[in-house]
């Protein structure tokens, strides 16, 4: 008797789970979130497979990040690593989301599952192979392809509870009308409602979820479990100084925050084929200011659709000059405290990140305290 009152309860407890979002039927999820981090170049943005890619990411770095002081995690998920190209569910990169997810629960880290790139959109094409693939803004077929594997996915994760794992459907989409983007916003809104009608769903803005397309997004009315989602990396010039994958990456002059961020000597001496790029750093002063203003829209839009605000990415690449980037950070910081806006730092180990995972050790310190503290760093 007493083993059968055992399976009984155990069976409540499982169903009370695997129900945890439709019993909050009609009210909002309790998924609030204020700092993270994007567990990058892993499942996503990466050939890593087999052992190398088990042992990349363990249930340490999430521990670490609640220790640190984090609340939550994005991460960011690749078709390819998930379904070969007959659409073949490859069973190693579930498990491993499966582990990630675990010990996102465990270790109290609210978490983003991220569907990054897609076979059909890829929001870096630049070759023509890449651009000939991204059909997903013209094809009706990629477009049921993407809501077939968020289907796939939701029958994977509908039941982690909704309070601690949302979806973020697509990154930075790339269409040509943000029209096109909304319409397929619609229609995927519309097909993961229909098998999770709670669920958090992240949704972003037109062209790489940039903050000046806020404005022309349309989100589902009524539906108060969503966040938006913008991306920021401005100026590039500073953040992204020395990116061997972007054309300013070729300029080696002298860059300052805050003012104006290059002098008139150091553009002359620049290489002529980026000075079209280079010369908006030449007019007018970046400071804390220039961001508040450069996230008005991004706000104005949490304000009208009365919805949780997010920046799923920003950073600035490891061999920016420290002093510079801190700088940066904290004007980032403080802008995101006064408009209540979430945020998941590009990234946790990789170019962008604090975190050095073959040496195990911190490989900048002083930024990871500075993200914690949210004050200025001590001279």
């Amino acid at each position: 008797m007493r083993k059968n009152v055992s399976k009984l309860a155990m069976t409540l407890v499982a169903l009370f789970v695997s129900m945890s979002c439709f019993a909050q039927a009609g009210g909002v999820n309790n998924f609030r979130i204020k700092r993270g981090t994007n567990i990058s170049h892993w499942l996503s943005q990466s050939e890593q497979r087999g052992e190398a890619r088990r042992l990349h990411i363990q249930e340490d770095d999430f521990a670490r990040l609640e220790e640190l002081g984090f609340d939550f995690v994005r991460i960011p998920i690749d078709e390819v690593q998930f379904w070969d190209e007959k659409g073949n569910k490859l069973p190693e990169a579930w498990d491993l989301l499966n582990n990630a997810l675990d010990w996102s629960r465990k270790h109290n880290l609210r978490a983003i599952v991220d569907l990054h790139i897609i076979r059909s959109h890829y929001f870096n094409a630049v070759n023509e192979a890449d651009q000939a693939a991204n059909t997903l803004f013209t094809s009706e077929k990629a477009q049921q392809d993407l809501i077939n594997l968020w289907y796939q996915l939701s029958d994977f994760l509908k039941n982690r509870s909704c309070d601690w794992v949302a979806y973020e459907f697509m990154n930075e989409p790339v269409a040509d009308e943000h029209e096109q983007w909304n319409q397929l916003v619609a229609k995927v809104h519309k097909a993961l409602r229909k098998v999770e009608p709670q669920r958090t769903l992240v949704i972003g803005s037109n062209r790489w979820q940039g903050h000046e397309t806020m404005k022309f997004l349309k989100v589902p009315e009524g539906d108060k479990n969503i966040v938006l989602s913008f991306h920021y990396y401005n100026p590039m010039i500073l953040t992204h100084y020395g990116a061997w994958w972007t054309p300013l990456g070729k300029y080696k002059g002298k860059v300052n925050y805050p003012g104006v961020l290059i002098s008139k000597e150091d553009f002359d001496a620049a290489p002529d084929e980026i000075k079209a790029d280079l010369k908006q750093y030449t007019e007018g002063v970046w400071d804390i200011n220039k961001i508040r203003e450069q996230f008005k829209d991004a706000i104005e839009a949490a304000k009208k659709y009365n919805l949780q605000l997010f920046c799923g990415e920003w950073g600035v690449y490891e061999p920016v000059d420290r002093e510079l980037a801190y700088n940066w950070t904290r004007d980032m910081l403080t802008v995101f405290d006064e408009f209540n806006i979430a945020w998941t730092t590009w990234c946790y180990d990789a170019d962008f990140g604090f975190w050095d995972q073959q040496r195990h050790t911190y490989k900048d310190r002083p930024l990871v305290e500075l993200l914690m503290s949210g004050k200025p760093l001590q001279k």
